[in-house]
């Protein structure tokens, strides 16, 4: 790390290249997240060179023009969109502990970014669908985990504190998960709220609770369809297919359109009755549903229905395997 600053010294005064000291001073940190000495430097170039450097690294938009941005915007006070900024990168190369930088944990950082912009900046952390629940990722998250704990207990804005419990939950921290949505509670009841409860009851495999948690926001929000399909979908894993049926069909009376539900309503309909008709139109649905893993949760549903035609079943399933 010593050699990446010291090159990077050189090239920012000598060799006149900011730019490509900053990537060597992004290496650095890289190598070395919690060190202090590389972000010495950004701070001498920011001051040195703040002009060039904004305009050139606005133009790179690369991973080390983006987490020097990070910093150039919390030297500059704009907090919540150095969060932002750090969520991308930490997005995009979970692997590093982006988080341990010295200004993460900084009392000015944590004393003025919102809980807006942290939510934001969880919600893209998670964009890249990597998989956060190992003992080294919570390790490497734990300036976040911090940073979520202060600033939801100062600003505890409830949308924003529920869309922040979706990275402990990724991470495995469920009761992390559960105290972000205690103090969303305390603060005003809103359907966001509940849904980041089901979800976290689900994920631990407590359907009863997430069930519950699922009916809480629908009296919050009585004509969100996608809460009937959540709950319907929370029946059926408890085996009760025909309250997922007759969830689905509420559903359906707010978003007739949708093809999600209209699968899932044949998908359940089919389990209930064994209805050849039910099955084929699921048969014509199911191509159109973009999530794969649920496309052939529904069909294996509905192929376990009562005295279904076999000819229908392995229409059914080719589908699956395609």
């Amino acid at each position: 790390m010593t050699a990446g600053v010291s090159l990077a010294r050189v090239m920012a005064h000598c060799g006149g290249s900011p730019v490509g000291a900053v990537g060597l001073l992004v290496g650095a940190i890289a190598s070395a997240p919690a060190a202090p000495e590389p972000y010495a430097s950004l701070a001498e170039l920011w001051q040195g060179q703040h002009s060039e450097l904004k305009e050139r690294l606005e133009e790179d938009g690369s991973l080390s023009a983006v987490l020097a941005q990070a910093y150039f915007l919390f030297l500059e006070g704009d907090m919540d969109n150095a969060v932002m900024a750090l969520g991308s990168v930490t997005g995009v190369r979970s692997d590093v502990a982006w988080g341990a930088a010295p200004w993460f944990g900084d009392a000015r950082f944590l004393g003025a970014v919102s809980a807006a912009a942290l939510a934001e900046a969880c919600l893209r952390v998670l964009d890249y669908g990597n998989d956060l629940d190992t003992d080294e990722m919570r390790k490497r998250f734990a300036p976040w985990f911090h940073a979520l704990d202060v600033v939801s207990a100062r600003d505890p804005v409830p949308e924003s504190l529920a869309a922040m419990a979706r990275l402990p939950r990724a991470c495995g921290r469920y009761e992390l998960s559960f105290v972000l949505c205690d103090r969303a509670d305390a603060v005003d009841r809103v359907m966001w709220t509940a849904v980041a409860r089901a979800a976290t009851w689900r994920e631990l495999g407590n359907l009863d609770q997430a069930a519950a948690a699922f009916e809480c926001a629908l009296r919050l929000d009585s004509a969100n369809w996608s809460l009937y399909l959540d709950l319907a979908d929370v029946r059926a894993e408890q085996g009760d297919f025909a309250t997922a049926a007759r969830l689905v069909e509420r559903g359906l009376e707010y978003e007739p359109c949708d093809v999600t539900l209209r699968a899932a309503s044949a998908a359940y309909r089919t389990r209930v009755a064994g209805s050849s008709d039910d099955l084929k139109a699921l048969i014509t649905l199911a191509p159109e549903i973009a999530n794969a893993s649920y496309r052939n949760l529904l069909i294996d549903y509905a192929c376990a229905g009562p005295e279904l035609p076999q000819v229908l079943v392995a229409e059914a399933h080719q589908i699956r395997m395609s």
